[in-house]
């Protein structure tokens, strides 16, 4: 291990790259590893209660939902089966993280648990099934899983009401992210390939990203990070090539609507005919001393049926709704990252993508050592055309579009095409998605593929992969606006992407602030609350800076202020779509709506007991111990690229989700240039030397050039090298 705990594997062969990842991971991340292995389970009633929650994709499910959800939709036959398939080293590569991991255990013996999880029955040996259950699991984090609860509680009707609540998650509602950039020759300093990696992720729980440097068999060598049980980098560098990913805006499942036959609502109608549902009843152990709970679930040729009743999708005696998903089942995945981890440049990377359609949910942005850069919106999406979309769509199919494309499942015709030459059938060929490689340079900040460079819009593709000639987000037009002025001013190098990485400005502060504060002063009277909103604001450098005064007043005041109807006097324009919509309106009553929000504003965070001025970074921290450390950076809707989104806490507001991993590579005559920085840090075991040092690095921005070479790990070993073997 090197500095901030990081380790550096080296093995022969692709068991001993799983085997020593495995290891390390576990010596850092124990606890929570143990217990992503009792969620994929099912077994988190037993063990932590049935109401209590567990973290799933991106949001909260009771742990009865979760376990029946993992119980009856991941297919373990099934999934054994697909493993057959992999190539020898995806399996070798799985069967050596199981080993590694049951050698912590052994190794770590009781005493050497970690005090959170030590002698817990859910912390015990791993099989290849457990493997398989969390592959699935990560595959499914932005489509089916988000709706596990409505999945786990649809019935038919007549049945008890779900006793717990279920909602439509919209993926940016989850907060979802991440800045991508590459740069290609032609704009950086050294005429080499360049990226910045700034994914945004949760800083708690199993979508944490964790990270490693392997050496393995026939010259693989990839530094970066990956998520828990992942048994190589999916995000970083070799010594040619650089990535990283953001999440898509394309959709990775379809909805159905199905028309129920009146004699039975367990059965459908497709074209004429009457098909049975099929039913699967699985049960859930309880903590001792209570009787298991057994929950019956149905599933049609579409996929399972799902329950949203506060959005009126119900199970009626005439309709139901499933869900198909083009990432259940993938476990191609492994072999993807494998292909792009080893190679030269960036056509490999598309390649990779394209050939084996295996990335589930992310773009993929990559530079390399020749100067390409590239952007490829490419995943297992489903084979729906906008004439499909069209001809398929029901009377309510515009109710679910900012969610899903909905389809009508009476018609099988209504099924996803089928394309010469994808691995699986129903999905969507490369060819029909969007990937585009530059010199110039290209970005992503969760919108569309419309536009990865304003100079460089695509043509407009199936509406499955997003929206097209439509307003950006905030924080992709900051993306824009920023990347603009950095290259105005000079080529790109590592200070200046570190500065992009870590811009605190707030687009929507920058459009707003200073039209409100003439507003106030062109009020005769004014309230107090708005009156000390506005002196706040006034003194505010529009910034989410640890030492910004008044970050915490405009955070508070916009999430009201955005959603005022008529709010921008310029409406977009697809032909500026950098620039619009703007100018906000001040005028009569939209004024006296904006000033009403701002002393909203003021009043919420006087009730909460927040100093209007107070340091940024004494509002935004989190705690090591007794000790604060400010945290920089603020929420995406605000135009802010160094997103954290926050959660109130005994210390103020501390991030949930946002700035995870943060790397900017480039290249020199010997191999990659890296300087990296994970903002929370290796180890969630507050006992470990490395639960927090990198996060006291991230509020200082003191970043830290990763070694990759020998000679540069040698003299940044923090301790002598580990040999395990068996």
């Amino acid at each position: 291990r090197t500095t901030y705990g990081i380790p550096h594997i080296e093995a022969r062969d692709w068991r001993g790259v799983g085997y020593g990842v495995a290891y390390a991971y576990a010596e850092d991340n124990l606890c929570l590893l143990a217990e992503e292995f009792a969620t994929v389970a099912g077994e988190r009633s037993r063990h932590f209660g049935p109401e209590a929650k567990a973290t799933l994709g991106f949001e909260e499910v009771d742990n009865l939902s979760s376990d029946v959800f993992f119980r009856a939709v991941i297919d373990l036959a099934a999934l054994r089966e697909g493993a057959r398939t992999l190539s020898p080293r995806a399996r070798d590569l799985m069967a050596g993280y199981v080993a590694g991991y049951n050698r912590f255990l052994r190794d770590a013996g009781s005493d050497g648990v970690p005090a959170e999880c030590r002698g817990k029955a859910w912390v015990r040996p791993i099989t290849a099934d457990d493997m398989l259950r969390l592959n699935e699991k990560q595959m499914l984090l932005a489509s089916s899983l988000n709706l596990a609860a409505a999945i786990a509680n649809a019935a038919p009707p007549g049945s008890p009401a779900p006793k717990v609540a279920i909602h439509m998650p919209d993926p940016k509602e989850l907060g979802m992210g991440s800045n991508g950039w590459a740069f290609g020759g032609d704009v950086t300093a050294d005429g080499r390939g360049m990226v910045i990696g700034n994914p945004h992720f949760p800083w708690k729980g199993p979508s944490r990203f964790w990270q490693m440097h392997v050496k393995g068999p026939a010259g693989y060598e990839v530094m970066g990070v990956g998520l828990a049980g992942t048994p190589m980098p999916t995000l970083g560098f070799n010594k040619d090539v650089a990535w990283t990913h953001t999440v898509t805006e394309a959709r990775h499942f379809t909805l159905y609507q199905l028309a129920l036959d009146p004699a039975d609502p367990t059965r459908y109608m497709v074209d004429g005919t009457s098909e049975a549902m099929t039913a699967q009843t699985v049960t859930v152990p309880m903590p001792e001393g209570q009787d298991p709970v057994t929950r019956t679930l149905w599933s049609t040729r579409w996929g399972p049926v799902f329950v949203v009743p506060a959005r009126g999708i119900a199970w009626s005696a005439q309709t139901a709704f499933a869900l198909k998903d083009a990432n259940r089942g993938n476990q191609r995945a492994i072999e993807t990252w494998l292909r792009i981890g080893e190679a030269r440049n960036v056509d490999e990377v598309r390649a990779a993508v394209s050939e084996t359609l295996g990335i589930p949910w992310v773009n993929t942005i990559a530079a390399d050592r020749h100067g390409d850069a590239l952007h490829a919106d490419v995943t297992a999406v489903p084979n729906v055309s906008a004439d499909k979309a069209r001809a398929c769509a029901t009377p309510i199919a515009p109710l679910f579009a900012e969610f899903a494309i909905l389809l009508d499942g009476s018609k099988a015709a209504c099924d996803w095409d089928a394309a010469t030459g994808t691995p699986e059938p129903g999905l969507m060929p490369a060819g029909d998605q969007a990937a585009t490689t530059v010199r110039g340079w290209l970005t992503n900040s969760n919108d569309s593929y419309w536009l990865s460079n304003p100079a460089l819009p695509h043509r407009q593709l199936s509406p499955i992969l997003g929206r097209w000639q439509t307003a950006r987000s905030l924080r992709t037009r900051s993306n824009f606006t920023e990347t603009a002025a950095m290259l105005a001013g000079g080529k790109v190098d590592h200070a200046r992407a570190q500065a992009l990485a870590f811009a605190n400005k707030s687009l929507a502060a920058d459009m707003t602030v200073e039209p409100v504060i003439r507003l106030c002063a062109g009020q005769v009277i004014l309230p107090r609350s708005v009156a000390l909103g506005c002196s706040v604001l006034d003194g505010w450098d529009s910034r989410f800076e640890a030492e910004s005064r008044g970050a915490a007043l405009f955070r508070a005041f916009w999430p009201t202020a955005a959603m005022l109807p008529g709010l921008w006097t310029v409406p977009f324009d697809p032909a500026d779509p950098v620039n619009t919509p703007r100018a906000i309106a001040t005028d009569g009553d939209k004024g006296a709506k904006l000033l009403a929000a701002l002393g909203e504003a003021v009043e919420d965070l006087e009730k909460a007991g927040i100093a209007l001025d107070a340091p940024w970074g004494e509002v935004q921290r989190v705690m090591a111990g007794n000790e604060a450390i400010p945290i920089h950076g603020g929420p995406g809707t605000l135009g802010v690229l160094n997103m954290q989104e926050s959660v109130p806490s005994p210390a103020g507001l501390t991030p949930r989700h946002g700035t995870s991993y943060i790397q900017i590579v480039g290249f020199d005559e010997k191999g990659p240039v890296a300087d990296a920085i994970l903002s929370y840090s290796q180890s969630t075991d507050p006992a470990r030397p490395h639960a927090h040092d990198q996060t006291r690095a991230y509020a200082a921005k003191r970043w830290h050039r990763l070694p990759f070479d020998r000679a540069a790990i040698r003299a940044a070993a923090i301790g002598k090298p580990k040999r395990i073997a068996e």
